[in-house]
């Protein structure tokens, strides 16, 4: 066997080992992280780590290993918001999380990237810069996801506090109040969840969105 083809199997080998080990620390990771949880699914988590570290290979200026989930698939009135230390594997906070006026009632079921639409958008977002505006303590959002979040920054799409996500909100209504397309959190944890996410950490909205799941550069088109 000459050199070069032996040369090119060991590292087809080691590759391919290389890769089945990098799949089975973030499969062992998603798990060990949504067990710590209530309703964080392990497939939901993997996914999102996955998507990170997409975004890294990308070029994308990520500043801290911290991750922000939120899994649109759940009711509003559920906790469904996770911000996530990938280096410790621990749960720093989770909420509520409000979805657009027009993306759904409990359930979110509609979504949009486009102007006005007061619909949520999902995909992976950066975090950006703060700023005090009408809802307080305020985190601008970039969508790096072209045709589905995009627009994020000219449509105002921003994380902040709101008044209408809470249990008692919850319990009366029978869902929690709506943001104009906006992943609006509990009020008493918007300043230290943007304190901790704030300056290029990823958040990664999840929903199963066929056209999504299928077109993302972030996650496994073929899983």
């Amino acid at each position: 066997m000459k050199k070069t083809t032996y040369a090119l199997i060991l590292f087809f080998i080691f590759s391919n080992s290389a890769l089945a080990t990098k799949e089975i620390s973030i499969d062992v990771t998603a798990k060990d992280i949504a067990a710590k949880t209530s309703n964080l699914k392990p497939k939901v988590i993997k996914l999102a780590i996955e998507a990170f570290y997409r975004a890294k290979r990308a070029g994308i200026s990520i500043k801290k290993p911290i991750l922000t989930v939120i899994d649109y698939t759940l009711a509003s009135t559920q906790k469904r918001l996770w911000v996530v230390d990938l280096d410790s594997k621990r749960v720093l906070y989770t909420s509520m999380c409000a979805h657009g006026k027009y993306s759904g009632e409990n359930y979110t079921t509609s979504f949009s990237n486009r102007m006005g639409s007061l619909q949520t958008s999902i995909g992976l977002f950066l975090t950006e810069d703060t700023y005090f505006g009408r809802d307080g303590y305020t985190l601008r959002l970039e969508g790096l996801e072209k045709g589905f979040n995009d627009n994020a920054r000219d449509r105002l799409i921003v994380f902040h506090g709101a008044p209408y996500v809470n249990q008692k909100f919850a319990t009366v209504a029978g869902r929690i109040g709506r943001s104009w397309g906006c992943p609006a959190v509990e009020k008493p944890l918007a300043e230290p969840i943007i304190n901790t996410i704030k300056g290029g950490t990823l958040i990664f909205s999840f929903y199963n969105h066929p056209q999504w799941l299928s077109k993302s550069k972030f996650i496994n088109n073929e899983a």
